[in-house]
C-alpha cells in the first residue's frame, strides 16, 4: 500500500510539473507583448532608425572627405618631346613608358548656399515625422489589442449564454418527451422541442467559432501561434472626463499622425529649399599628396591645396524638381487638413 502511495505521488507530481499554468492576462500585459512583438511596430522602428541614419549622413555632409587613389600606366611608347639643338633635331624623354600614380586628398566644403544646411533640417524633419508615425502605431496596435481583447470576453460570454441557452432546452425537450412517452403531449410538440434544441445547438457551435475566431486574431496582434490559450481578466473601461470642446482641441494637438503629416511637409520644404541652394556657387577647399611616379621629374612627389568653386549659371530641370517638391508638399498639406476634420467628426 505505501509503495502504491508513492508511485500516485509521483505520478500527480510529474503531471503538474508537465501541465502548463495558465494565468488571467490583463490589458496593460497583453499591450506590453504587443509593443514588444508585434510586426506594424517592429517595421516602424526600424523605419525610425533608417531616418536617424539618414539625419547622420546629412550632417557628415559638413566634415572632411578623404579620398585615396592611385593606379598603374603601361604606355606602348616612351613619351618624348621633339626639340632642335644647334640645328639639329633632338628627342628628348618626358616620361616612363610604365609608371605608377597615389594620391590622397582632402576636400572640404565651405560654402554651399546653404545646400547641407537644408539636407540636414529635411533630415531632422523626416526623422520626426517618423517617430511621430512609430508613436502613431503602436497607438493604432493597441486600439486594436484593445478592441480584440474586448471581442474575446463578449465572445466567452455568448458562448456561456449559447450553452446556458442549449440546457435550458435539452432539459426542456426531455420533459416533453416524458410527457410524451406518457400520452400527455402530442408528437409535434416533442418535434417543436427537438427543432429549437437543435437551433440552439448550431447558435452554440457558431459562438464558439467565433470565440476561436477571436482569441486566433488576438494571439495574431501579440505574435503568438494562433492556437496558443487565452484567458483574460474582465475590465471596466474608464469613461472620459472633460467637455467635448476640450477632448476635440486635446485631440487636434496631441494625435501623432498630425504631426508625421506636418513633419513631412517641413521636410519637403527644406528639400525645396536645398534644391535651390544648389544653384548658387559651391566652394570647397582641397588639399594633400600627390605622387606620380616619373624619373625624368624633379618631384615625383608633391603636397597641393587649391580652393575650387563651381557655379551652375543655368540647370532647367531644377525649377521643376523644386516645383514638384512644393506640389508633394501642398498635397500632404490637404491631407493633413482632411485627416483634422475626421478627427473632429
Amino acid at each position: 500500500m505505501l509503495s502504491n502511495n508513492k508511485r500516485l505521488s509521483t505520478l500527480v507530481f510529474l503531471f503538474i510539473c508537465n501541465t502548463p499554468l495558465v494565468f488571467a492576462e490583463t490589458l496593460q500585459e497583453a499591450w506590453k507583448q504587443a509593443i514588444e512583438n508585434n510586426h506594424r511596430i517592429k517595421s516602424a522602428k526600424a523605419a525610425t532608425n533608417a531616418s536617424r541614419q539618414q539625419l547622420f549622413s546629412a550632417q557628415g555632409q559638413r566634415l572632411p572627405e578623404l579620398n585615396i587613389g592611385g593606379g598603374y600606366t603601361q604606355l606602348s611608347a616612351t613619351p618624348e618631346v621633339t626639340t632642335d639643338v644647334d640645328g639639329q633635331a633632338a628627342q628628348f624623354p618626358t616620361g616612363q613608358d610604365s609608371s605608377g600614380k597615389a594620391e590622397a586628398i582632402v576636400t572640404l566644403p565651405v560654402y554651399t548656399g546653404g545646400r547641407i544646411s537644408h539636407d540636414i533640417g529635411a533630415a531632422e524633419a523626416s526623422l520626426r515625422a517618423a517617430q511621430s508615425s512609430e508613436a502613431a502605431s503602436v497607438q493604432d496596435i493597441k486600439m486594436q489589442v484593445a478592441q480584440a481583447f474586448i471581442k474575446v470576453l463578449r465572445a466567452e460570454s455568448a458562448v456561456h449564454v449559447a450553452q446556458s441557452h442549449v440546457d435550458s432546452l435539452a432539459a426542456h425537450e426531455q420533459d416533453v418527451k416524458n410527457l410524451h412517452a406518457q400520452g400527455m403531449v402530442a408528437r409535434n410538440d416533442l418535434l417543436s422541442a427537438q427543432v429549437e434544441l437543435a437551433n440552439a445547438r448550431q447558435h452554440a457551435v457558431l459562438a464558439s467559432n467565433q470565440l476561436d475566431v477571436a482569441r486566433s486574431f488576438y494571439n495574431q496582434l501579440l505574435n503568438r501561434p494562433l492556437s496558443q490559450s487565452v484567458v483574460l481578466v474582465q475590465v471596466q473601461p474608464d469613461v472620459p472626463k472633460g467637455k467635448l470642446v476640450v477632448l476635440s482641441q486635446q485631440a487636434l494637438q496631441q494625435r501623432p499622425e498630425l504631426v508625421t503629416l506636418t513633419r513631412q511637409i517641413e521636410s519637403l520644404q527644406q528639400q525645396a529649399k536645398g534644391i535651390h541652394s544648389g544653384l548658387l556657387p559651391q566652394l570647397a577647399i582641397n588639399g594633400g599628396y600627390q605622387y606620380q611616379e616619373n624619373r625624368y621629374q624633379v618631384h615625383e612627389g608633391m603636397w597641393m591645396v587649391n580652393v575650387g568653386m563651381q557655379w551652375k549659371l543655368f540647370y532647367g530641370s531644377t525649377r521643376h524638381k523644386s516645383d514638384a517638391i512644393v506640389a508633394q508638399a501642398e498635397a500632404i498639406r490637404e491631407q493633413r487638413e482632411d485627416l483634422r476634420t475626421r478627427i473632429a467628426l
